[in-house]
C-alpha cells in the first residue's frame, strides 16, 4: 500500500510539473525584419512620387518640379521625412 502511494505521489507530483509543458507550446512566428519593412516603404514612396508627379506633368508642370512638389507632398501627407534605413 506504501508502495502504491509513493507512485502515486511521485506520479501527480510529475504529471503537475510538466501539465501543459507540451501542450502550450506557441508555434514561432517569423519576426518581421526591418529590411523588409524598409524595402516595402521604398518601394511605396517610388510608385507613389512616380504617380504623383505623373499627374502634375499631365497638368503642365515641369518633369523636376513635378518630381520635387511630389516627394514634398509625400513627405507632408505620410509624414516620412527620408528613406527608411535598411
Amino acid at each position: 500500500m506504501k508502495k502504491r502511494l509513493t507512485f502515486l505521489v511521485f506520479a501527480l507530483t510529475g504529471l503537475c510539473l510538466t501539465a501543459g509543458c507540451l501542450s502550450s507550446r506557441k508555434n514561432a512566428k517569423p519576426k518581421e525584419t526591418t529590411a523588409i519593412a524598409a524595402e516595402l516603404e521604398e518601394s511605396f514612396r517610388q510608385r507613389w512620387v512616380e504617380k504623383r508627379a505623373s499627374e502634375l506633368i499631365a497638368r503642365g508642370l515641369a518633369a523636376d518640379l513635378a518630381r520635387t512638389q511630389a516627394f514634398e507632398e509625400f513627405k507632408t501627407k505620410y509624414n516620412f521625412s527620408s528613406t527608411p534605413a535598411r
